[in-house]
């Protein structure tokens, strides 16, 4: 059965950083695009990075680009999502998934939940002072 369970949230003052984890269980990251997203008070759930079964692509949504970095570790099997910056629109419950890589040529599966094979629990993201 495949799980991702993150962890690294809390509650951070503006400008502050936090460093996310997404580790699965019962399966191997590897075959993997692993996306990040996140969920605020009242509104709908978005994307907010995803990264490539390889490591060797990303993408961002405008809001985080230059603030956030996603990496992952596949021997640890583990992903990370590195937030500089922090702003208090930024509090959410950030949730990973993992989605299949379609034909591997472009990250278009990050965005088409046709991919979707497993979401994490969720952790949650408080910026304020």
């Amino acid at each position: 059965q495949l799980q991702l369970v993150e962890s690294g949230g809390g509650l951070v003052q503006p400008g502050g950083s936090l460093r996310l984890s997404c580790e699965a269980s019962g399966f191997t990251l590897d075959y993997y695009n692993i996306g990040w997203f996140r969920q605020a008070p009242g509104k709908e759930r978005e994307g907010v990075s995803c990264i490539s079964s390889s490591g060797g692509s990303t993408m961002y949504a405008d809001s985080v680009k230059g603030r956030f970095t996603i990496s992952r570790d596949n021997d640890k099997n583990t992903v990370y999502l590195q937030m500089n910056s922090l702003k208090p629109e930024d509090t959410a419950v950030y949730y990973c998934a993992a989605l299949g890589v379609g034909d591997g040529s472009s990250l278009a599966p990050c965005v088409d939940s046709r991919y979707l094979e497993a979401w994490g629990q969720g952790t949650l993201v408080t910026v304020s002072s």
